[in-house]
């Protein structure tokens, strides 16, 4: 099923921070089966949970079309070749990362894959949801012209050029910014997995530097990937549809549903109960939508018709 793209903002906000489960580029290793560019190819390129921070960097330029396969899927690898051709068609318009599901097991829980082939797109560093499984060179190319206004409405209209081994080579290496080391901490948590010690090392940063808001975002963060860690999303909405009076179930499927993009749908799960609960209840509920707040972008117009509306049950 594909996903039409949103025209508005919306699209390019609402889901986890991808920069928190990836940091800096790596060399990742050609995928056995697939195809692979060559070193000076810049429009078709490999990446992985370690290398996927340059992805999400090259995403504020140029929109970024990424591809979650694996080598043990016919569909995946047949839909490698139509990506690649209908991108490289866009003349570096758009570019293609191509990420082996089996060694990229971050991204496929922050994409929320539920099926290989799963195709998404990043525009300045934010998910936009594509479609999962085979679809016609129509639907993809459809799709594709419209991923390319949604970038030009954000100012992500770059265009890399293909280039040569020998103007690769004579490029100057970018200076990577080193990270404040207790956001290093963080982040090299998070890549482990521990999201406890993620979230210790963010509350220190904000110990240290309560005007951290860097520091506060990356909290919320680290604590909603603990939140799911080791759930699945059938358990979680199969619980929640059980037994709807439950807040904890409901606080799941609400960060699931933050998780996937779905933000709309989480706050007004959540404002919706709000009137019917006890004093504790709602005391649970405005702590974690605050949070979620954070998650989601303090900024993003959905964050501010939320707060109106808590403020309205509130006063």
């Amino acid at each position: 099923m594909t996903n039409p793209i949103p025209p508005s903002g919306a699209a390019l906000r609402g889901a986890v921070d991808l920069s928190t489960l990836v940091q800096r580029q790596q060399t990742a290793s050609t995928p056995s089966g697939a195809h692979a560019p060559s070193s000076s190819d810049r429009i078709v390129v490999e990446t992985d949970d370690t290398g996927f921070g340059a992805v999400l960097e090259l995403s504020r330029t140029v929109p970024v079309v990424v591809a979650l396969w694996a080598s043990w899927s016919e569909p995946s690898q047949a839909l490698l070749g139509a990506l690649e051709r209908l991108v490289r068609a866009r003349d570096g318009r758009l570019i293609l990362a191509a990420a082996d599901a089996d060694r990229s097991p971050q991204l496929v829980q922050a994409f929320q894959a539920q099926a290989i082939p799963t195709v998404v797109a990043l525009v300045a560093g934010q998910p936009v949801p594509l479609f999962a499984g085979e679809q016609p060179d129509e639907v993809i190319s459809q799709l594709f012209d419209q991923l390319l206004e949604l970038g030009a409405q954000h100012g992500v209209s770059g265009r890399v050029e293909a280039g040569d081994g020998e103007a690769e080579q004579s490029a100057p290496e970018p200076v990577e910014t080193p990270l404040p080391p207790l956001h290093q901490e963080a982040y090299e948590a998070i890549e482990r997995r521990d999201y406890d010690a993620a979230a210790a090392a963010y509350r220190t940063a904000i110990a240290q530097d309560p005007r951290d808001t860097l520091a506060v975002a990356g909290l919320a963060q680290a604590n909603l990937l603990g939140r799911l860690a080791g759930k699945t999303l059938d358990e979680i909405r199969q619980a929640a549809a059980a037994a709807p009076d439950d807040l904890a179930a409901q606080l799941d499927v609400v960060d699931l549903d933050v998780s996937g993009g779905h933000v709309d749908d989480a706050f007004d799960r959540l404002l919706t109960m709000f009137p019917s609960l006890d004093a504790d209840g709602q005391r649970l509920v405005r702590e974690r939508l605050v949070e979620l707040f954070e998650v989601v972008g303090t900024d993003d117009a959905r964050v501010a018709t939320a707060r109106r509306r808590l403020a309205s049950l509130l006063y």
